[in-house]
Parts: structure tokens; C-alpha cells; sequence
């Protein structure tokens, strides 16, 4: 018991101790281990950083010794220090045989080259374009067309001047058949003066040959770990022409040119995108020659951009920097979050003096008389400048701005053409091939507000030109530019056919309808006259705001009209216009194209919107057509945008009609118009884009619809200086797939959903619902 009390007693004694001598100890122990240091630190000297070994790597500094390595020659190189100061690479001058990485990380995702690198320019005078041509030949044709190739790009060459032609050595080509692949297809050959061009030429076979070979090793290239994603990408570009049989292949989704297709996607995948010219493919047993010179020339020119510096695609990285995924891009448009102000809203501000600065004196041109005032000319303002949201909203959305209020956007329908995807309406109604049509404005400012718009806050509106005014001359260079640097950037997207994008790179069409009001810019018959000038059709669509400018139109190929309600509630709430005497001056430009259509080709556009302008309204509709007596009457159905401010507007997807309720309203409106006695029938359909057209009779000759246009005959008309009007230029009969109740899709090309897909057809010969189409 005694022993326990001891126990108990001992650690208040010891307490006692430490507050009695605890200042002496905290000294003694401070002194202890300072001395301890610094023996220890003289006794045995720490190594310096570079010689020291991360944890699970071997001690290179021990072996040191056994190794004969002169420790202050060899390795007093810096190395990357822990807490992130970075030095050299102590592997630099560590001989090989001692060299012993720690066991590499695989994370499951291999780091892409630096862009810059992906990218680098061709540097003239350092460097010269050497064109290797690869092809596969079991009978020998291929093998022909391969040196004929090669000859006439050296031909070429030697007519180039003698600056260009010392740009690039003679072009060889290559037998797949005897080749090496690591030695061309996992880097490109080491020749530092040379960049390299790859180039393709092959057949399509439906037995085991050496092309089988070569796409495996493509494939395993790229999926290698081991070896970078993209291996070719230092070279300058590629491209692919397919031999292919459409008597045994009809289709590509059948065979046809399939290994060339082939070739061509693994190419952009160990190349890092860098299509230098589309796929091009041949029928072997027609016209196999044609395309091969189409796509020969195409070569000569991407070499020319080369060589002059312009790369791939204009600057742009990657020739467009196409998704190789082969899906077709949304149009989905960015939504901006910057707040916009709409011209109108500013005008209150201007009048009233609380803007920032007084604004112009507007100049209405479309009340313009002459009782009116002189005034001085006021300072005009740019519609859209550079630094305004609104350019930044519309550049977004892939628009190309051309001087301060024009723009030009390449088409949907226009990317869809170029990979044999079908073309918009307009071909199947009138003749016109979507990669030939240029879509533009002189105007992005609109007096309207549609609910139905895509460019909600994005595009300026207004009811009078209170704007700087551009030149037409200006406008006509900018847009065309704008669109052919567009095409350009097609060229290395996925499935483009080379034949039509050379066709793309001759504008024969301009469609004058992208956004705002056309009609709106004061020299807009100057602007279709360059158009003309050119041979290029004209495409304008109005929107029935501007009586005035309608009245001194001149001609056009094609005149539209937008009549989106057939009574003025049903019109406000829809088009929501800016002017007061809105439903007035809709009637007048009714009275105009009436007035007009002996001289003008007109069409009234109907933009069916459900639950807006479709129920009870046939008979309202039939009654504008009666009033204006229009050429043709194109009815489609609405396309949502699926912005959040179009839901603000009362719009969503269900206010978009299906194609069925398209063709019971097309059918009750013809039969409100026979009932009235006015010559008009159903004449043709583009189901895919839900579009029915109804033509005049004037138009269906001998029993036939003639709804195309002859483009050559319209310019011949205008180039006579007498008048003339629509009958003087009808083209060639409808063709039967057009027609009314045969789909309205062009045979040539073939259906899609939106990831590429052949579009699935159901029982009753109507696509299925949850396939969404370009």
C-alpha cells in the first residue's frame, strides 16, 4: 500500500522540479542541439540537390564512384527542384548506362502536341514542299494514274517561275506495296530542308490487299500509347482521291470508295487535322478522269497557298479545325449575356437629350416627300461597330461583318451540299445547288422583331437609316471575300466532296436574306446590279415594312415577300413591327407585287407558327394571295431556335408544325383558292425542310410544272435593255422527285440525322421522329 502512495506521489514531485528548474533546462537542451547540428553537419556534409534521389528512384550518386564519374564535370547540371525553381535536366550529361527513370505514370489519356507546333508555317527559302504521292495498284491503273499525277504536278512546276518552282522538289511517288510504313507513317522522314506533302491515290477492293495492311497500321498508329496521338503532324498536309465502281457499289454507304474514306479519317486523326484538300472520288466507269483533274487542280492551288505563305485554310488553324467525329456541327447559336439595346430603345433617350450625346436627325426614307426640310447632314454613326456588343454577338454566332452594317454567313445547307448531304428547298423548287449559293446582307438593321427570328437582341433594329452608308462596291468585294475564306475553311471537314467544293469556289447565287431588312440599304439596286454584273442570281426577301423601296426595286431573280399573318392582330403579335402604320404598309407592298408581277418573279413566303398564324387563318391567307396575285406561295413551317429569349417571346418547340399539318393546311389553301377561281396548284414539296410550294398556273405548261429557273436567260433578258417579266425565263420542267407527293429529295445525295447517320425510314415512307435531320 505503501508502494502505491509513492507511485501516486512521484509525478507531483517531478512537476514540481520542472517549475523550479525549468528555465535552466529549456537552455541546456537549446545548447545540446545546436551543438549536436553542427557536428553532425561538419561531420558528414549534406549533397547538393542535383545529386539527390526522389523517392522510388534509384540513387544515381552512389554508384558515382563504381562508375568513374567526374562529380564536378559531370553532374553540376541543375535539375527541377521540389519546390518548383527549374533548372536544366541532369539526363543531359549523364551517360547513358546510368541513366534509369522511375517506372512511367500511365493516366489513360496521351498530352497533344503544342499547337504551335501542329501548326508551324511553312518558312519559304528554309524550306521546300516535297509531294509524296502513295498508291496501291493490283492491275496496274491506279499505278498509271499515279505517274501521270506525278508528271503533271513536275510539269507544273517547271512553268512556275523560278523563285516558286525552287519552293518545292520534284514529286515522287510511292507503291504502298513495297514500302516501309514506320518510315513514313510514324514520323515523317528526317530531312529538316525538306516539309512534306502526303498525297494519296486508291482503288477500292473487295478482297484481302496490301490496303488492308495499311489501314491497320493507321489505326494502331494512332491508338499506339507509346507513340504521340498525332506523329504526322509536323507534315504540311494530305489528301485522298478514291477510285471507286458504282456498278458494284452504287452508294458510299455500300462500298463505294470505302478505303479511300477510310484512309482519309485516319490520315486527319495522325496528322492533327490536316486536310489539306477534300476527298475526292472517281467512278471508274465514268467519270473517274474528270474528278481526278478536279481534285489535280485543287492540289496545285492548296500548294500555291502553301508556298505563299497562306497555309491550309487562311490563317485559319487546321484548315477550319473540323470535328473528325464526322457529326454534323448544330447551328445552335451562342447566346450572348451582354445586354443590347435595341435602336429604337435608344431613340426615346436621343430625343428627349438624356442620351450621352444627341443623336443624328433620322431620315426616314421610307416617308421621304419632297415638302421636306433641308437640314445640315448629320453626323452618321456605324450600325454596327467593331466595339459594340452587337459585333461581338453576331461574329460569335459566325457571322462575317463587312464594313459597318453588312454581313455574310455561310449556310447550313451549303456545309450539307458540300458532303452530298442534300440541298435546301431552293433546288428542288427552282434549280439552285446550295454550295453555289452565297448567303448575305447589306442590312443587318430590321424594322421587325419576329418571334420567330434567330438573332433575338443580337441584330440591330430600327424604322428609319440613321447610319453611316457604305459604298456597294465595298459591300459586293467584302461579302464575296467573306464567303469564299468560309468555303476555304471546308475544305478539311470531314466527307466534303472535292468536286463541289471547287464548284463552291464560283459563287452563281446570292441569296439576299440572312438577317435584317435588304431593302433597307439605300443602294441596294446598285448592289444586285454588281450582283448581275457577275452572273449571279439574286435572291431578296423583304418583309413587306417598306412600300417605298419595294416600288423602286429593280429587277431581281427572285423577289420574296415574308407574309407571316393574314390579319394585322395576328400580324403584330408575330412580326411585332416597329411601325405604327404597319398593317398599312403591308397592304401597300401587296398593291405593289400586284402591280409588279409581270416583271417580277415574286414569291410570298409563308412561316407557318403553331398556335400563331395557322388555325382559322386559310381563308385570311387565300385572301392576301387574291390581293396580290404572287407567282409562286412557298409555305414552311417555322424552325425554333431554342434560345431563351425566343421563350420569352412566347416561342417553343411546341409551336413547331409537323410536316403533316404543313401539307393539310398546303391542301386547304389551294382549295380556298380554286374555290375563288385563282389559277394556282400544289406543284412541289421539300419534305425534309417542311416546305410545300404552290405555283400559277402560268407555270405549268402542257400538263408540266416549270417551276425551275433559266439562269442563262435571265441574264440574257437583262443584258438586252428591254423589259421583260417571269415567263421570259422559265427553265426546264420539275423534275419528278420534286414533284408534290415524291419527298422533294435529291436522288444524288443522301439523308442524314444530325450525327451522320442514314436517315431511318419507317412503313409509312416518313422519317423517324427522334432522328433530327441537318
Amino acid at each position: 500500500m505503501g508502494s502505491i502512495n509513492l507511485f501516486w506521489q512521484l509525478p507531483g514531485e517531478l512537476l514540481e522540479l520542472w517549475h523550479e528548474h525549468r528555465t535552466s533546462i529549456i537552455y541546456s537542451a537549446i545548447v545540446f542541439l545546436t551543438v549536436a547540428r553542427l557536428w553532425l553537419h561538419y561531420r558528414y556534409p549534406r549533397e547538393k540537390a542535383s545529386l539527390s534521389s526522389t523517392p522510388g528512384s534509384p540513387d544515381l550518386y552512389a554508384k558515382k564512384w563504381s562508375i568513374g564519374i567526374d562529380r564536378e564535370k559531370d553532374l553540376t547540371v541543375d535539375v527541377p527542384l521540389l519546390n518548383g525553381v527549374i533548372g536544366k535536366n541532369i539526363a543531359a550529361k549523364t551517360p547513358k548506362s546510368i541513366r534509369k527513370a522511375s517506372p512511367k505514370r500511365v493516366v489513360g489519356k496521351k498530352s497533344a502536341r503544342a499547337s504551335k507546333e501542329l501548326d508551324k508555317p511553312f518558312e519559304a527559302g528554309e524550306q521546300r514542299v516535297a509531294p509524296l504521292l502513295f498508291f496501291s495498284s493490283l492491275g496496274g491503273t491506279t499505278q498509271a494514274a499515279a505517274e501521270a499525277f506525278v508528271s503533271n504536278i513536275n510539269s507544273w512546276r517547271k512553268h512556275l517561275s523560278a523563285d516558286e518552282a525552287d519552293n518545292f522538289v520534284e514529286a515522287k511517288c510511292h507503291d504502298l506495296s513495297y514500302i516501309e510504313y514506320d518510315d513514313f507513317f510514324i514520323s515523317a522522314p528526317k530531312d529538316q530542308n525538306l516539309a512534306y506533302l502526303y498525297l494519296f491515290l486508291l482503288p477500292t477492293y473487295n478482297i484481302d490487299t496490301t490496303l488492308d495492311t495499311f489501314l491497320e497500321h493507321l489505326q494502331e498508329t494512332h491508338n499506339d500509347f507509346r507513340i504521340d496521338t498525332a506523329p504526322l503532324s509536323s507534315i504540311l498536309g494530305y489528301s485522298v482521291f478514291g477510285f471507286g465502281d458504282k456498278q458494284d457499289w452504287p452508294t458510299e454507304e455500300e462500298g463505294f470508295c470505302s478505303q479511300a474514306r477510310e484512309v482519309d479519317k485516319w490520315m486527319a486523326k495522325i496528322t492533327g487535322r490536316k486536310r489539306a484538300f477534300p476527298l475526292g472520288m472517281g467512278d471508274v466507269r465514268t467519270d473517274s478522269k474528270e474528278r481526278l483533274e478536279e481534285w489535280t487542280e485543287g492540289i496545285k492551288e492548296a500548294m500555291s497557298d502553301i508556298m505563299s505563305g497562306k497555309g491550309l485554310g487562311e490563317g485559319v488553324a487546321g484548315s477550319g479545325d473540323a470535328v473528325e467525329s464526322d457529326e454534323e456541327d448544330a447551328d445552335a447559336e451562342e447566346n450572348t449575356k451582354t445586354k443590347l439595346d435595341d435602336v429604337e430603345d435608344l431613340g426615346s433617350s436621343y430625343r428627349n437629350g438624356t442620351g450621352a450625346e444627341s443623336g443624328p436627325l433620322a431620315i426616314d426614307f421610307t416617308t421621304y416627300s419632297k415638302s421636306t426640310k433641308t437640314v445640315e447632314p448629320p453626323v452618321l454613326k456605324e450600325m454596327v461597330p467593331t466595339s459594340s456588343p452587337t459585333y461581338t454577338a453576331l461574329t460569335k454566332q459566325g457571322y462575317t461583318i463587312v464594313g459597318s452594317h453588312s454581313g455574310v454567313k455561310i449556310c447550313r445547307w451549303t456545309k450539307s451540299a458540300l458532303r452530298g448531304r442534300g440541298s435546301c428547298y431552293k433546288y428542288s423548287f427552282y434549280g439552285i445547288q446550295s454550295h453555289l449559293c452565297m448567303e448575305t446582307t447589306p442590312s443587318l438593321s430590321c424594322s421587325n422583331k419576329c418571334v420567330f427570328c434567330w438573332r433575338h437582341g443580337t441584330n440591330p433594329v430600327g424604322t428609319t437609316w440613321r447610319w453611316k452608308v457604305d459604298p456597294p462596291e465595298e459591300i459586293f468585294e467584302g461579302v464575296k471575300a467573306g464567303h469564299y475564306k468560309k468555303i476555304k475553311m471546308m475544305k478539311g471537314v470531314p466527307g466534303v466532296r472535292a468536286e463541289r467544293f471547287q464548284e463552291a469556289m464560283r459563287i452563281k447565287h446570292c441569296a439576299l436574306s440572312l438577317v435584317g431588312e435588304p431593302i433597307f440599304y439605300p443602294h441596294i439596286n446598285e448592289f444586285t446590279a454588281m450582283l448581275h454584273k457577275e452572273r449571279i442570281s439574286s435572291f431578296l426577301v423583304c418583309n413587306a415594312q417598306h412600300p417605298d423601296q419595294l416600288a423602286a426595286l429593280g429587277h431581281v431573280t427572285q423577289l420574296y415577300v415574308s407574309i407571316d399573318a393574314s390579319n394585322k392582330e395576328s400580324l403584330r403579335k408575330i412580326d411585332r413591327p416597329l411601325h405604327r402604320d404597319f398593317w398599312e404598309r403591308f397592304q401597300r407592298c401587296l398593291d405593289i407585287l400586284r402591280e409588279k408581277r409581270f416583271m417580277q418573279r415574286t414569291v410570298f413566303r409563308l412561316t407557318l407558327v403553331k398556335g400563331f398564324n395557322i388555325d382559322d387563318e386559310v381563308e385570311g391567307y387565300a385572301d392576301l394571295v387574291a390581293q396580290g396575285l404572287p407567282c409562286f406561295v412557298e409555305v414552311k413551317g417555322v424552325t425554333f431556335c431554342g434560345t431563351s429569349t425566343s421563350s420569352s417571346a412566347g416561342l417553343s418547340m411546341s409551336n413547331v408544325p409537323f410536316y403533316s399539318e404543313i401539307s393539310e393546311f398546303v391542301i386547304a389553301l389551294n382549295a380556298s383558292l380554286e374555290k375563288r377561281g385563282l389559277g394556282y396548284g400544289i406543284a412541289a414539296e421539300h419534305a425534309h425542310s417542311c416546305c410545300v410550294l404552290l405555283a400559277s398556273n402560268r407555270f405549268k405548261i402542257d400538263g408540266k410544272w416549270h417551276t425551275r429557273i433559266d439562269y442563262e436567260k435571265f441574264f440574257e433578258c437583262l443584258e438586252s435593255g428591254e423589259e421583260f417579266g417571269p415567263d421570259d425565263y422559265i427553265g426546264d420542267e420539275t423534275p419528278e422527285w420534286a414533284l408534290w407527293g415524291n419527298g422533294g429529295f435529291d436522288p444524288r445525295d443522301e439523308r442524314v440525322d444530325r450525327k451522320g447517320r442514314p436517315k431511318v425510314i419507317i412503313g409509312d415512307g416518313t422519317p423517324q421522329k427522334n432522328l433530327i435531320e441537318i
